[in-house]
């Protein structure tokens, strides 16, 4: 058979196998040449998702170190540093100085906090009290003394800036890996010891072996000694010289004798590209990656990155399945050929149908996407999708609303966002790599954005996966919550209650009022007194009584000033905060300031105090005004008992990792009717009362993280006991 085809002008049949046989030879240059074209443009995503990768990773890398490299140098200034260089023998100093260093070990999060002299010879340690204590070993021929030994420079910038001071290895002592930052301890600009601390990066290795693919941190000489495969740590990524592994064995890095075999895997170099692609033998099976190797940023070390190359090969078929598609609907045309002109009619009434179906489907994705469009639009709440990477890929207008960011500045930003509050960096990246690892909170986190206007918005955020109509998961979808009104709202509320305890204070003082007024006069009169006998005297010259009566008017005077004085500093509105202090403490205060009311009302205090109170955090003023109150309200319930009966009992203790102070009398104790409305604000059974004393004590208890309860005495009474915790309030 032939096939008509015009040249210049002309009819030239041509044979229908030379035809069929053209279009095969342009179909398999065109399958080549598109399969060429995905794979470089799959192979080019990959890169691109590996460079992301690993800036993270640096991101993450970097700040660890940044966050513990200070740490030595600051400790190194402390006096007790230089004062046992020079006296290694005195045991009290070493004891001190060790205990220091555990304090600042634990409070910083590092492994261990550890002194050498020159000699390398470990002076104090941070672990001291441990069984596999640094105190006592040598350190001289680890690579970290060395490099602090012969720095010119002293401080964090100098180590940070040329990497040196910076060191992987295992432990000699303990056979855990870390990381070791040095710094010397300079004094008239010669080095008489090295400071050290040591980092587990085992946080950051964990994070990476979720991640699935294979990431690496390698040091300068190939060593891989940080790895999400383990069975690749310590193995070198090119056979290591004996120059290099003599290196590694003096130093100790890995172990005693510990031989560096090559990384089990292959290297394949692409020429003219900075990507390499590598064989690794994984479960039994070889796998194929594309690896990105990038030096880590004041470092001598580099990351490096793998991605599986499956997806690369998976694209070059399916173009090449696509052309192939392609080229036989070619070749089909050309078989059909003579049938087109008798099917033409045929075809056309079937591409009117095909275009009405098309129209109308079209209509519908334009309902249904206006439909979608006008709720999101709609809505209050910020809607915010963005892709595996984090990439933002929609959102609405509140959205836009809430940052002062149009969508065009929006979508198709990557971390960090333009809204991010650059105080808070470090916070939005973590709540990103969570919602990235689908690790965020069900019940949502609070996040604080910084506005295009400059002005700060704070946010709930709440995050869930995006689901595709396949049930593929691409994606998150976060609600965001404008909460600014509520926080205004919340500090609107501190400053009252702050305002209502200042209240309960001058209250409480409004009830003491007349009798310090009489315990004031008392000081008073007596300085009167002894004026006019210091007169007398100095008229009849007897110099020894008149110094002895000015004496006494000077003690009258500071017994007034020190009234005066506790007074003023209970009516403060403002409180010094959270400090350390004791429950005796607070107790013994409340009852100096008190003296006056107590002997006004004819009464006794018998206290019960603890022999060994421990040390806990509280606001001193609002806690003694709790005791204050619950003391003035023991010695008020009590006005028809004699002395020998007005008694007020205050006892103070340690129970269930709780400290308790507790205050009984011996009153009428409360009734069962009056029991619910106890801590009520303005419930009061005084005629004069305002009914805010025992709420604010209650409120001021609880934001002490503790408890304030009552019961009745046996015999007759009332208990009111304030329990607090031990633990120190986290900040």
């Amino acid at each position: 058979m032939t096939l008509p085809v015009k040249v210049l002008g002309r009819p030239l049949a041509l044979p229908a196998w030379v035809l069929s046989a053209a279009i095969a030879l342009t179909l398999i240059v065109a399958m080549g040449s598109a399969g060429e074209m995905a794979a470089s443009r799959e192979k080019q995503k990959q890169i691109t998702a590996i460079q992301s990768t690993i800036e993270l990773q640096r991101l993450g890398l970097s700040g660890v170190i940044a966050r513990f490299q200070h740490v030595p140098f600051t400790v190194a200034q402390y006096p007790e540093v230089a004062a046992l260089l020079h006296n290694t023998k005195d045991k009290a100093l070493t004891q001190k100085l060790n205990a220091h260093l555990q304090e600042v070990n634990e409070r910083v999060g590092s492994e261990a906090l550890y002194l050498m002299d020159t000699t390398g010879l470990t002076l104090a340690s941070s672990n001291w009290s441990e069984p596999y204590t640094f105190v006592g070993d040598n350190y001289s021929y680890r690579l970290y003394f060395k490099d602090a030994m012969e720095r010119r420079e002293v401080g964090p910038k100098s180590a940070a800036e040329d990497g040196s001071g910076l060191y992987y290895a295992v432990g000699s002592s303990t056979g855990v890996p870390g990381l070791f930052i040095s710094t010397p301890v300079r004094e008239d600009g010669r080095t008489i010891g090295v400071l050290a601390i040591k980092v587990s990066l085992q946080e950051i290795e964990m994070a990476w072996r979720r991640a699935g693919e294979p990431i690496s941190l390698v040091d300068q000489h190939g060593v891989i000694f940080l790895s999400s495969m383990e069975p690749w740590l310590y193995t070198a990524t090119h056979p290591l010289s004996p120059v290099e592994q003599r290196f590694i064995d003096e130093n100790n890095q890995f172990g005693k004798d510990k031989r560096i075999e090559p990384a089990p895997w292959k290297v394949l170099p692409v020429a003219g590209e900075s990507s390499y692609e590598t064989v690794a033998n994984l479960d039994g099976k070889a796998r194929h990656f594309l690896t990105l190797s990038e030096p880590l940023n004041q470092s001598p070390w580099s990351l490096v990155v793998m991605t599986d190359l499956s997806p690369v090969a998976n694209a070059r078929r399916l173009a090449w399945a696509l052309t192939g598609l392609v080229g036989a609907v070619l070749l089909l045309i050309a078989k059909i050929w003579q049938l087109r002109e008798r099917r033409y009619a045929e075809q056309r009434n079937a591409s009117q149908e095909l275009e009405r179906q098309v129209h109308m489907r079209t209509q519908e994705l334009r309902e249904s996407h206006a439909f979608r469009k006008a709720m999101g639009d709609s809505l209050l709440v910020g809607l915010r999708a963005s892709a595996l990477d984090g990439t933002i890929i929609f959102v609405n207008p509140a959205m836009c609303d809430m940052s002062g960011f149009s969508a065009d500045e929006l979508i198709g930003s990557k971390p960090p966002h333009p809204y991010w509050h650059p105080d808070d960096l470090e916070k939005h990246w973590k709540d990103s790599r969570a919602v990235l690892n689908g690790e965020a909170a069900m019940t949502g986190f609070e996040s604080r954005i910084r506005h295009s206007a400059g002005h700060d918005v704070h946010t709930m955020v709440y995050t869930a996966p995006l689901i595709d109509a396949d049930g593929k998961h691409n994606g998150w979808i976060s609600s965001v919550v404008n909460i600014t009104e509520q926080k205004k709202a919340e500090e609107l509320q501190r400053l009252q209650t702050a305002k209502m305890q200042r209240a309960g204070r001058l209250a409480s003082m409004g009830e003491m009022a007349s009798t310090l007024a009489h315990e004031l006069s008392q000081p008073l009169m007596a300085m009167v007194s002894f004026a006019g006998a210091a007169r007398a005297y100095t008229e009849t010259g007897n110099q020894e009584l008149t110094l002895e009566t000015l004496g006494e008017i000077n003690g009258q005077a500071l017994r007034a000033a020190d009234i005066v004085r506790r007074i003023r500093g209970f009516v403060q509105q403002q409180t010094p905060g959270f400090q350390d202090c004791t429950v005796n403490e607070v107790v013994s205060n409340v009852i100096a300031l008190l003296r006056p009311e107590i002997r006004h009302q004819r009464a006794t205090v018998v206290t019960r105090l603890s022999l060994f109170p421990p040390v806990i955090q509280a606001d001193r003023i609002l806690l003694e005004q709790v005791v204050l109150n619950l003391i003035v309200n023991a010695l008020q319930s009590m006005p028809d008992k004699t002395p020998v009966e007005n008694i007020v009992e205050v006892e103070t203790g340690e129970i269930d990792n709780r400290v308790f102070i507790r205050v009984s009398d011996r009153g009428p104790g409360i009734a069962d009717d009056l029991a619910q409305q106890l801590f009520e604000p303005f419930f009061t059974t005084k005629p004069e009362g305002l009914g805010l004393g025992l709420n604010i004590c209650r409120t001021t208890v609880e934001s002490h993280r503790g408890r304030l309860v009552y019961e009745n005495r046996p015999g007759g009474g009332a208990i009111f006991s304030v329990y607090l915790p031990l633990e120190p309030l986290k900040p």
